[in-house]
């Protein structure tokens, strides 16, 4: 039996060979969206443009995980390793965390104790990379007790930015007003586009940004921002990149940071989920990084 195993939901968007190699276990997390079977395409957001292209409008609600996905996830992960440590989706947008909470204290007092919930108070690459930090300090052969306390420290340090093409599936979600949606559709037609953050576990926009038609480009700008401290420092960087079924702005911001970065690590390029993707749309494109 190996020592410690890690738990996380879908919206760490790990790709399958890194959940394999680890031995990950994975929280699904639920996307209810009636007759979107129906629509063509490979992955939801192909579904999105295509009900775009109909003209019809329609909008999916996702679901947190139950306590009792999590109990599964910990039953089975006891199995193989002595401790847990489970990294959820930030508290501030989903109640993940208060389900894996309630998950625990379902467990017999003796496999409660070897169970850590961690809100990893990020999304998307931010949470994985908070997962992939677990991995090195698990690798390290730190105790539980230890990676628990770097990974607390660890994850105020983490740093996520996003941006989205349309406003509109915001606008449907409920997340903001049509008077605000109203404002940034002004601002787009005039090449301004805000750009999103992680604050304290929430999603925030951080600033608009001018000349913003090529959404790679501008987050481009932002990550050289963002890391000229750390960069100019000679600090070892590690991005994860997600995209809403946009292969080639991921791709492009990948080959940018990797022409002009040396000390850089893309540690991978995946697809969004659909808890962070039905309600930003496709031709979303993130970053996430951190020092290591």
């Amino acid at each position: 039996m190996e020592n410690i195993g890690i738990v996380a939901e879908e919206t760490a968007d790990l790709p399958q060979d890194i959940v394999e190699k680890h031995k990950i276990g994975i929280v699904p997390v639920a996307l209810h969206w009636p007759g979107l079977e129906l629509i063509p395409g490979e992955n939801t957001f192909q579904k999105m443009r295509e009900l775009t292209r109909m003209g019809i409008a329609s909008l999916g609600k996702t679901s947190q995980p139950s306590p009792r996905d999590f109990l599964l996830r910990f039953e089975s992960q006891l199995q193989r390793f002595k401790e847990i440590i489970c990294i959820t989706f930030t508290s501030a947008h989903s109640g993940s965390y208060n389900s894996a909470v309630l998950a625990k204290k379902l467990l017999e007092p003796e496999k409660k104790e070897k169970i850590c919930v961690l809100d990893s108070m990020n999304a998307s690459g931010g949470q994985a990379l908070v997962i992939l930090k677990a991995i090195d300090l698990i690798k390290s052969k730190k105790g539980m007790a230890d990676v628990v306390e770097v990974l607390q420290e660890f994850i105020e340090r983490v740093h996520l930015s996003v941006m989205f093409e349309e406003i509109k599936w915001l606008e449907a979600s409920g997340r903001i007003s049509s008077l605000v949606a109203n404002v940034v559709r002004g601002m787009t037609r005039l090449g301004i586009r805000p750009v999103l953050s992680i604050k304290k576990g929430k999603i925030t926009p951080v600033g608009l940004r001018s000349k913003a038609r090529d959404i790679p480009a501008v987050l481009f700008r932002q990550f050289e921002k963002e890391t000229e401290k750390p960069s100019r420092q000679g600090k070892k960087i590690r991005v994860v990149i997600t995209h809403g079924d946009y292969p080639e702005g991921a791709r492009r911001l990948r080959e940018d940071i990797e022409s002009k970065f040396q000390n850089v690590e893309i540690a991978f390029v995946n697809i969004i989920n659909d808890i962070l993707g039905a309600p930003t749309g496709p031709n979303t494109l993130t970053f996430a990084w951190c020092e290591i």
